[in-house]
């Protein structure tokens, strides 16, 4: 177990992949040229790191037409990266966001919403008794079957997958807990539908429309 511990950390300690794999946390699927570009390296050198990533069963790539598209295998890699973004050092870390204010105040976590965003948005659910922690995870209480219902999300169906329901997951530029699992999915593919996010060209950062602003304070009475 030692060793292996080891080889994962060597792995996504290098340089150029934890800039891979920072960069899919978006949890959009990229190719390798696009990954090229954005750590500034060679279209050969990207394929060497690509390839030590897909054999620690870090990504998956998938072919369509002549380009391959890679992305991270699952939520729990996603989690593994943003819990050493906690260890960062909070002075380390404020240089990233005074730099990066967007990622800061709104971006996506793999599938669901982060930053102060993110967590003010849990807040309002907890305080509003829609959801509650307990054991280290999220439940739905019978007013938050209902807002939920009402915003179009299907419980029954997100309880049925293979994955956590509803859990805190620990922001690094907050400090402070937002929710993941299938309802925090649900819930930011949602906030997609509506238009009440839009996604920045290459960044995790996310933009909150007009609409959106107006449906979070009829929702939560949450203004952003």
């Amino acid at each position: 177990m030692n060793n292996e511990i080891s080889r994962i950390s060597t792995i996504i300690g290098d340089p150029i992949r934890s800039v891979i794999l920072w960069t899919l946390l978006d949890n959009r699927a990229y190719t390798a040229i696009e990954l090229a570009n954005i750590v500034e390296t060679s279209p050969q050198n990207i394929s060497i790191h690509l390839s030590k990533l897909l054999g620690a069963d870090l990504l998956t790539v998938e072919s369509q037409g002549r380009h391959k598209y890679y992305r991270l295998l699952n939520e729990e890699i996603a989690n593994v990266i943003e819990g050493i973004a906690n260890l960062v050092p909070k002075e380390k870390q404020q240089k990233v966001t005074d730099n990066n204010s967007g990622i800061k105040y709104c971006r996506t976590c793999y599938d669901h919403l982060a930053g102060k965003i993110g967590v003010e948005i849990t807040q309002k659910l907890i305080s509003e008794k829609h959801i509650l922690p307990e054991n280290k995870t999220f439940l739905v209480t019978e007013k938050g079957e209902q807002f939920f219902a009402d915003f179009g999300i299907d419980l029954a169906i997100l309880k049925k997958q293979r994955r956590a329901f509803a859990k805190p997951c620990l922001d690094w530029s907050e400090r402070k807990h937002h929710f993941s699992g299938s309802l925090a999915a649900a819930f930011l593919n949602k906030m997609f539908e509506l238009n009440w996010i839009r996604r920045i060209e290459n960044s995790r950062a996310v933009i909150i429309t007009a609409a959106g602003q107006k449906g979070l304070y009829d929702k939560l009475k949450l203004i952003v």
